[in-house]
């Protein structure tokens, strides 16, 4: 073998280990399901709660397209805007939020926790990603340390974000949010929890994982 062939041949071989060791590097394909992921910001090993029933569907305390499993001792209940001109005023501050509009509470505060509120977009098309990104900066809060992922929550694709948030109004900590957007029956969803001066992850993130775990269309 020449010196020329050799070269060429040198030249391959090195070519083919840095091809291998890119696609070692590269990992999941964009769109696969993300692995579970412990301590921040996920809290993956976070056992979902207890559940106590079920909520969604059209005619529930939840008129949303899915149904979920409701934590033990938590609520869910329809948010209505409040009626007369300032309290239109007032409820939409509270009611509307990046684009999305409240549909439900699933309030835990009877049983130690905190609020897991579902959102719909008012664009029912939205995709899942922009959805969350609008809603988490919709607040008038400062967003810092956004991170996606994808996942497959109970039966539908579903896409997840974490992020902090401080309230340039008040002097307070970054809290930390949860939220994840799936889409049901032509409706993009929001489900939402976070961190506050009184409530902690462990009180929020059980009922989060129990809910988003058991997502089903309703029929």
């Amino acid at each position: 073998m020449d010196a020329r062939t050799r070269l060429a041949v040198s030249a391959a071989l090195i070519l083919g280990l840095l091809a291998g060791c890119g696609d070692d590097a590269a990992g999941p394909a964009a769109g696969d399901p993300a692995p579970p992921a412990t301590g921040e910001p996920w809290y993956d090993e976070t056992t979902p709660a207890t559940s106590g029933g079920t909520t969604g569907g059209t005619g529930s305390p939840c008129p949303v397209a899915v149904t979920f499993p409701l934590a033990d001792g938590w609520t869910a209940n329809a948010v209505e805007p409040p009626k007369g001109e300032l309290a239109e005023l007032v409820g939409e501050a509270l009611t509307k939020r990046g684009g999305t509009t409240v549909r439900c509470e699933v309030d835990g505060r009877s049983a130690g926790g905190g609020f897991l509120r579902i959102w719909a977009t008012d664009t029912p098309t939205a995709a899942p990603r922009a959805a969350l990104e609008s809603f988490a900066t919709g607040a008038g809060e400062t967003v810092t340390g956004q991170q996606f992922r994808d996942l497959r929550a109970g039966g539908l694709d579903a896409t997840e974000m974490t992020w902090l948030a401080t309230n340039p109004l008040v002097e307070e900590e970054a809290a930390r949010n949860w939220a994840l957007a799936v889409q049901s029956a032509g409706q993009t969803l929001v489900f939402a929890v976070n961190e506050g001066l009184i409530t902690e992850r462990t009180d929020v993130l059980p009922a989060y994982r129990l809910a988003v775990g058991g997502l089903a269309a309703a029929g």
